[in-house]
């Protein structure tokens, strides 16, 4: 499934690199109990990106906002399609927005 970006932003593809962008995320499908949420701290991790991911509350999505450079966003868009072994993504619903640097790190909340 192609990743929906919001209106008024460019593909990821069209846009520089150095750039710093904010994304955010529903996931859902089987994503919960599956190790998903520790699958998406480690991939913000490696890629030097802030913001956190939590379960929602119906027990079949997991929210996601991140903000980083660009390309380190594009490969975590890209990830969260996949999901970690046992996950079984159905559908992933994206906002793109300028970041507001609020974050120091990525984490996992409960």
């Amino acid at each position: 499934m192609a990743p929906r970006i919001s209106p008024g932003a460019p593909p990821m593809s069209q846009q520089g690199s150095g750039r710093m962008r904010r994304v955010e995320a529903v996931v859902s499908g089987r994503v919960q109990g599956v190790g998903f949420r520790e699958f998406v701290r480690h991939e913000a991790a490696t890629r030097g990106i802030a913001g956190y991911v939590r379960n929602s509350d119906d027990g079949r999505r997991v929210e996601v906002v991140a903000e980083g450079e660009e390309r380190a966003i594009e490969d975590l868009v890209q990830a969260l399609h996949s999901g970690p072994r046992f996950a079984h993504v159905e559908r992933v619903d994206l906002e793109y927005s300028e970041p507001g640097l609020g974050f120091t790190r990525f984490s996992v909340e409960l």
